[in-house]
């Protein structure tokens, strides 16, 4: 028998009993629930990477043909100035006066002016379809994730 501080016994006290078979399934059964977010886990973000891979793929896919575009565009371009200051030198050559030289390079100039405003024209519009090109799938992907994100 022992004493309390008042003084009084405690006779027949009941501790309780320690169960280990019900503990060892209590920690096995969080054990295999972690195991199982874990594997969510791992499959989610396995999937979100497969997705970001195959989206980067597809953008620099685009990327590489419409660098292709801006090439071809860039390469037209030059051959045109070049064809057109070439003739405008020939043209030069054949001039019999100066005022057919004044002449000839008041046109040849104004001709510079609005092929280059058309020439900018085009690359901005090939620009801008590259840009756009190149950032959608990017974008898509974005949309797509904040969704997935808003479901959960």
């Amino acid at each position: 028998m022992s004493k309390t501080k008042t003084g009084e016994t405690i006779e027949n006290v009941e501790f309780p009993t320690f169960d280990a078979s019900k503990t060892t399934d209590q920690i096995r059964a969080f054990a295999e629930k972690g195991v199982e977010q874990s594997k969510e886990a791992y499959t989610k973000l396995k999937t979100g990477a497969e997705e970001t891979q195959k989206v980067l793929e597809s953008t620099f896919e685009t990327a590489k043909t419409v660098s292709g575009d801006l090439s071809l565009k860039t390469i037209a371009a030059l051959r045109a100035n070049a064809d057109a200051g070439f003739s405008h030198l020939e043209a030069l050559i054949g001039a019999k006066s100066l005022s057919e030289v004044v002449e000839l390079q008041t046109a040849f100039l104004r001709k510079r002016v609005e092929m280059t405003v058309e020439q900018a024209k085009d690359f901005q519009t090939v620009a801008s379809k590259a840009a756009e090109d190149v950032s959608k799938p990017i974008k898509t992907a974005f949309e797509k994730a904040l969704k997935d994100i808003k479901a959960a």
